[in-house]
């Protein structure tokens, strides 16, 4: 990743973003996955946490905040009968919305799928769904937040809430500089963030800490923060599998290799 390019290119990206989000005091059992840029796998690893801290004990709530392309209940087969649309509408109250998923043993708050963008909802109504996130997070041992991609308005709101930030990223040079700006705008709003890297769709192991290296030596260079690795989840062609078929990998393909991967980041998790 050239870091010229790399500091250019997020500057014209934070450019488009809205004005600075307040921070508030973060909700520690919370952890807000992001990636910057879509398709990177940031919406199925989001599912394959969920599903790894269910199994090991935790109290797990999934929480769509891909708001206009929520996609989490598409990969699961669901079809909830509510979801934040109607909370947004007004119709029911967030913890309303709340579904169970029994294959996964986790509870899930679907996004509005195929509505578009909606930085155009007013601020007021993003935060009272942002106040009852941190007020249902008091029953959960563990909340993971699936971020859009981007810095508008919905995602650095949700992203405030988290004590921890996880930013999925591929060997792609566009998915790196996309995770330095989102990184980027995290510094600028939040002082010494908890944020963390899981290099996904690696050929290796050591392809992943090259690609981790990479985005490490851009955040030192111009943000002089040094993000840790969460994890690498090695390429794997059961994942397309998994997703085509509406299942979880950990359900469907136990014992493949990002199955365990995700496994083994979920259990350093834990320890923390």
């Amino acid at each position: 990743m050239n870091t010229s390019t790399t500091q250019n290119n997020s500057e014209q990206m934070l450019a488009l973003a809205p004005r600075k989000i307040i921070p508030r005091a973060q909700v520690r059992n919370m952890i807000a996955v992001a990636s910057g840029k879509g398709g990177v796998g940031k919406t199925w690893f989001s599912i394959t946490l969920a599903h790894a801290l269910a199994r090991s004990g935790q109290k797990t709530l999934l929480f769509d905040g891909d708001l206009g392309l929520a996609n989490i209940d598409i990969q699961l087969g669901l079809m909830p009968n509510y979801d934040l649309g109607s909370v947004i509408a007004g119709k029911i109250t967030l913890n309303q919305a709340i579904c169970h998923y029994t294959e996964g043993n986790f509870d899930i708050i679907a996004g509005r799928s195929g509505s578009g963008s909606l930085t155009n909802v007013p601020i007021s109504r993003l935060q009272l769904i942002n106040d009852d996130l941190r007020l249902l997070a008091g029953g959960y041992d563990r909340v993971i937040v699936d971020l859009g991609a981007g810095v508008e308005k919905p995602v650095r709101l949700f992203a405030s809430n988290a004590a921890a930030l996880i930013i999925v990223c591929t060997d792609e040079p566009t998915s790196l500089t996309d995770a330095y700006a989102f990184i980027k705008m995290v510094c600028l709003e939040q002082q010494k963030p908890n944020i963390s890297i899981v290099v996904n769709s690696a050929n290796s192991y050591r392809e992943g800490e090259r690609t981790y290296s990479t985005l490490l030596k851009a955040c030192q260079g111009f943000l002089h923060i040094s993000p840790v690795l969460a994890g690498i989840v090695r390429r794997d062609t059961r994942v397309r599998d998994a997703i085509r078929n509406q299942t979880p990998i950990l359900q469907r393909h136990p014992n493949t290799e990002a199955a365990e991967d995700v496994l083994s980041i979920a259990a350093r998790l834990n320890k923390q």
